[in-house]
């Protein structure tokens, strides 16, 4: 029998909430520092700005034009993240991942219909 292959062990957390002893790799996934957090205390250790959606794709979501369109967000975010830059910072979140875990950060008031899911999706995702 073929030995199964762990997962990725990714997790997303508000970057307001305390730090936990099990985050592992902290990495803070918004383009913009989070408002009135000092830098000591979200013990940050990785800030992949190739990651985060464009300035033109937040813009727009968080516009009144999308009129809350999650599902155009994602597919457009996905658009972004098969970019060279955005690709190669995913690849080396997802060897972090498969050697410990990784916490996403982030401002999101609600990470579930944020850029944080679709990249919490992609790190996780098995096979093509």
């Amino acid at each position: 029998m073929p030995s199964r292959v762990p997962s990725p062990d990714v997790r997303v957390r508000r970057v307001y909430e305390p730090p936990a002893p099990d985050d592992g790799v902290r990495v803070l996934v918004d383009r913009l520092w989070p408002r009135g957090l000092a830098k000591i205390d979200a013990r940050v250790d990785e800030w992949p700005k190739a990651l985060t959606p464009s300035t033109e794709l937040r813009r727009w979501y968080h516009g009144s034009e999308s009129e809350g369109a999650y599902e155009e967000f994602c597919r457009r975010y996905e658009e972004e993240l098969a970019e060279p830059a955005a690709a190669e910072a995913l690849d080396r979140l997802r060897s972090l991942a498969d050697q410990g875990r990784v916490t996403l950060l982030t401002a999101a008031k609600d990470p579930s219909v944020s850029h944080t899911s679709v990249l919490e999706r992609a790190l996780t995702a098995t096979g093509p």
